[in-house]
């Protein structure tokens, strides 16, 4: 048993993994389908250099591509329960979350990090949608609390860069909850007059569409995400009507008057620097006692 186990199972694991390794040097568009080689595609920030689709990216990869440098620094989030309803449908969520921690590599799909952004300090909350979807559940709402809390503390704008399913289902009402608590940590936010920005990525739907992800001062998302509360296929077999072409796409939303702008990903951190000097500016000038500025 132990030359089995010490022996022949590990052969097998690294041809395995070698195997693997080869595959996932290249990756396939979801929208035109091309094959694109991983430096490429890792170079151009997961745009495809063919029909410019924007692939998702998790969060190590936006605080590399959003922050001065890639330089930040992540902060501490608090521990919650694990699993507390001990949900279980085809299998345990307790095993789900370590299927998806194993995956990730994170013990969560909400991180965050500080750091500046062309020069402005920001606190940054990204979500993973290959964590759980993104979805919110009790971790993602003490995680937006404590980046609400660290941007007041350090006097920096808070951006959330939003991608997720909704409510996590298997926290039950423990995941709504986290609706109201998400929306009185902006308003700490903005009780600082500090500024308070959303990127909204594919996917943003469900409570979080419902909650932190529409109360922006400032609402950009990237080409061609999907937004909304329900998805399409819900709404139409709900009103049984076709909907308009690209309905709940953000250029849709954006000619409707939901956001406010879309930024290509090459752009993003360049108008968020923008829009953060601007903001910032203000906010310094309405600090400043009347006396001093007459």
């Amino acid at each position: 048993m132990n030359w089995l186990t010490n022996f022949v199972r590990p052969k097998i694991g690294s041809l395995v993994r070698k195997r693997e390794s080869r595959e996932n040097l290249w990756t396939k568009c979801p929208s035109c389908g091309q094959i694109i080689f991983h430096r490429d595609l890792a170079k151009n920030q997961s745009v495809c250099p063919n029909c410019d689709h924007h692939l998702r990216i998790g969060p190590n990869d936006r605080f590399a591509n959003l922050f001065d440098d890639g330089a930040h620094e992540r902060i501490a989030l608090p521990e919650v329960p694990t699993d507390p309803l001990r949900f279980r449908d085809t299998k345990r969520y307790a095993d789900r979350l370590k299927e998806n921690r194993s995956k990730t590599g994170d013990d969560e799909a909400v991180i965050v990090a500080h750091g500046n952004i062309v020069g402005q300090p920001a606190v940054i909350a990204a979500q993973n949608f290959a964590f759980m979807a993104g979805s919110m559940g009790l971790a993602a709402g003490e995680a937006l609390i404590t980046a609400a809390r660290e941007a007041v503390d350090r006097n920096a704008a808070l951006i959330v860069i939003a991608a997720a399913g909704g409510a996590r289902m298997q926290e039950g009402i423990l995941s709504l909850m986290q609706m109201p608590r998400t929306v009185v940590a902006v308003d700490m936010v903005r009780e600082a007059r500090l500024p308070y920005v959303v990127v909204l990525t594919d996917p943003t739907t469900g409570g979080v569409t419902a909650s932190y992800a529409m109360l922006g001062d400032i609402a950009i998302a990237e080409p061609g995400a999907l937004i909304g509360f329900a998805g399409p296929r819900v709404i139409e077999d709900t009103i049984r009507e076709q909907l308009p072409e690209g309905f709940q796409r953000a250029e849709y939303l954006l000619a409707h008057g939901m956001i406010d702008m879309v930024v290509h990903r090459h752009k993003l951190r360049e108008t968020l620097g923008r829009i953060l000097s601007l903001l910032m500016k203000r906010t310094t000038t309405d600090n400043i006692p009347r006396a001093a500025t007459s």
